[in-house]
C-alpha cells in the first residue's frame, strides 16, 4: 500500500463508526463498475414474485437455522 493510501486509511479509521461504514460502502461500490440494469430488474422481479407467494401463503419459507444447516451441508460436500 502506498503512502497516500496509508494516509487515507488512517484518516478513514479516525471517523466515527457510521461514517466509516458509509466510506467503506462507497469504496466497495466503486469497485463494482457500472450497474447492470437488466440484473437489477431481474432481481426486483424475482423478489416481488417471492413476496407475492409468501403473502398468498404459497411459500412457507425456512427459518435461519434450517437454511444455515443446508448451506453448511452443501459447502462440506465441495
Amino acid at each position: 500500500m502506498g503512502e497516500r493510501a496509508k494516509k487515507l486509511l488512517n484518516e478513514a479509521l479516525a471517523l466515527p463508526p457510521s461514517e466509516r461504514a458509509d466510506f467503506a460502502a462507497e469504496l466497495m461500490a466503486s469497485l463494482d463498475g457500472e450497474p447492470d440494469t437488466d440484473v437489477d430488474i431481474a432481481w426486483a422481479t424475482e423478489l416481488e414474485a417471492r413476496a407475492e407467494r409468501a403473502i398468498a401463503g404459497q411459500s412457507q419459507g425456512s427459518d435461519w437455522p434450517t437454511v444455515r444447516a443446508r448451506i453448511e451441508e452443501r459447502l462440506s460436500r465441495k
